[in-house]
C-alpha cells in the first residue's frame, strides 16, 4: 500500500494485480485515451454537459467514461469526439512490428 495517507492506489493495485503484458498495454491505453479525451474537451472551453449536448449523450454517462466506470463502445467514442474536432485512428504501438 502507498503511503498517501493509508489509501490503496490504482497504482498499488497494478504492482500488485498478475495481468499480463497484453493486460497492462490494455489498461495504459485507456487511461491514454481517457485522458486525451478530457484534454480535449477541456482545450474546447467545453464542460460535460455543454459535450452532452453536443454529442447528443447525456452528462452523467460521459461522466462515468471520464472516470473509468464505464467503457464506451466505438461509435460512442465517435458522438464524443466528433464535436471536439477529433476521429479514431488506428496506429502501430510504440515497439511493435505489426505492419
Amino acid at each position: 500500500m502507498s503511503k498517501n495517507e493509508g489509501c490503496y492506489t490504482f497504482q498499488d493495485y497494478l504492482k500488485e494485480a498478475k495481468l499480463t503484458p497484453a493486460e497492462r498495454e490494455e489498461i495504459r491505453l485507456d487511461v491514454e485515451l481517457t485522458g486525451r479525451l478530457i484534454e480535449a474537451r477541456e482545450a474546447r472551453g467545453m464542460t460535460q454537459r455543454d459535450l452532452a449536448e453536443a454529442s447528443g449523450l447525456k452528462q452523467p454517462a460521459i461522466a462515468r467514461i471520464e472516470s473509468h466506470r464505464s467503457v464506451p463502445r466505438v461509435d460512442t467514442l465517435l458522438k464524443l469526439l466528433v464535436p471536439l474536432g477529433y476521429t479514431l485512428k488506428i496506429v502501430p504501438l510504440e515497439g511493435s512490428d505489426r505492419l
